[in-house]
C-alpha cells in the first residue's frame, strides 16, 4: 500500500459492504478487501475525506446521484470480449433460424419482430456480438422490426458501449470473417459500423431497482452478472426475467452461474442455455403474484 493511501479497517470494509449490497444486489467477500481499498481511495481523496467511514456517512447523508453512481461504477467488474462463450452465438443464430421459419411470427409497425436484452453489457461487445453474429447469417433481418437493449450499472461503460468504437487489441481471437466486420478508422481503433449500431438501444439500468424496459423478449442474455449476488438476488432477477420471456425463448447465463430451472419457469437446454417453459401457476410465479 503506498504511503499515501487511506487504510480500510474491517468495520469500514463491512460499511461498505452494506452499502454496495443495498445499491447494487453486489455480494463482496473478504477477498475483495483489496481491490475496494485500492479503488476507493482516489475518490475517496478526491473528496477531501480522511477515512472510508467518512467516505461513507457522506453517501448516506449528501452525496448527489452523481455520487451514488461514481461509487457504484468503482466497484463493478467489466470483464468482457467479442465472442466470448461463442456456443451461445451458434445457439443463438440457429434459434433464430427457427423463428424466422415460423409462418406467423409476432409483429411490430407492421414487420416481424425480433427482440434481445443484454442485461450487463457492459462496454457493448456482447450486444454487438449479437448483432454481428445474425446480421452475418440473416441479412434479411434488415427487414425485421429487430431491436438490441444493452443495459449496465454502470454509466460510464454504457457510454464507451454507445460509441462503438473499441482498440484494434479487441480483434486478437476473432477469425478473419469476424475482423472483417468492423471499420478501421485509425491504426489503432475499431469501429462497429452505423448499420449495426442502429440496431441497438444502450440506458444504464440497476438490476435491483425498476425496469423500465418493454418485453417480451425473444432472449436475454445476463452473463456474468449475477456470480455478483447471492442466492436469493440471482432468484428475484431470473425470476423478472421468466416474466419479460416469450415462451419458447432464451435466457443465456455465464459459464460459472446456474439456476434452480424448473422452479424458475425454465428448462436446460444446453451449456448455461434456459428455454423458458409454458406459463404456468408455478410455484414462481405465486410468489411473484404474491
Amino acid at each position: 500500500m503506498a504511503d499515501d493511501e487511506i487504510k480500510l479497517s474491517d468495520r469500514e470494509f463491512d460499511r461498505i459492504r452494506e452499502r454496495i449490497y443495498k445499491d447494487a444486489g453486489i455480494s463482496l467477500g473478504d477477498a475483495k478487501r483489496v481491490l475496494v481499498a485500492s479503488r476507493l481511495n482516489k475518490i475517496v481523496r478526491a473528496k477531501g475525506l480522511d477515512s472510508f467511514d467518512a467516505y461513507v456517512d457522506f453517501l448516506d447523508r449528501g452525496a448527489s446521484r452523481e455520487d451514488r453512481q461514481v461509487f457504484i461504477n468503482a466497484l463493478t467488474t467489466n470483464l468482457t470480449r467479442f465472442y466470448r462463450e461463442d456456443h451461445h452465438f451458434d445457439h443463438l443464430v440457429q434459434y433464430v433460424g427457427q423463428l424466422m421459419a415460423r409462418p406467423n411470427p409476432l409483429k411490430a409497425n407492421g414487420k416481424p419482430r425480433l427482440r434481445i436484452w443484454s442485461a450487463g453489457c457492459s462496454t457493448g461487445q456482447e450486444p454487438y456480438t449479437i448483432a454481428m453474429a445474425l446480421m452475418g447469417k440473416y441479412p434479411q433481418l434488415k427487414n425485421w422490426d429487430f431491436r438490441i437493449l444493452g443495459t449496465d450499472v454502470d454509466t460510464q461503460v454504457v457510454e464507451t458501449a454507445a460509441r462503438g468504437v473499441y482498440s484494434v487489441n479487441d480483434l486478437e481471437g476473432l477469425s478473419d470473417k469476424q475482423a472483417a466486420m468492423f471499420e478501421r478508422p485509425t491504426a489503432d481503433t475499431i469501429r462497429v459500423p452505423d448499420h449495426l449500431r442502429r440496431l441497438m438501444t444502450f440506458k444504464p439500468l440497476n438490476l435491483m431497482g425498476k425496469w423500465p424496459v418493454k418485453g417480451p423478449f425473444d432472449a436475454i442474455f445476463c452473463r456474468n452478472v449475477t456470480i455478483y449476488f447471492d442466492k436469493a438476488t440471482q432468484t428475484r432477477i431470473f425470476e423478472r426475467f421468466a416474466a419479460l420471456l416469450n415462451e419458447g425463448s432464451y435466457l443465456y447465463i455465464g459459464h460459472s452461474e446456474s439456476m434452480k430451472a424448473e422452479e424458475l419457469g425454465f428448462c436446460l437446454e444446453g451449456k448455461t442455455i434456459y428455454r423458458r417453459l409454458a406459463v404456468q401457476q408455478t410455484g414462481m410465479q405465486q410468489r411473484m403474484s404474491a
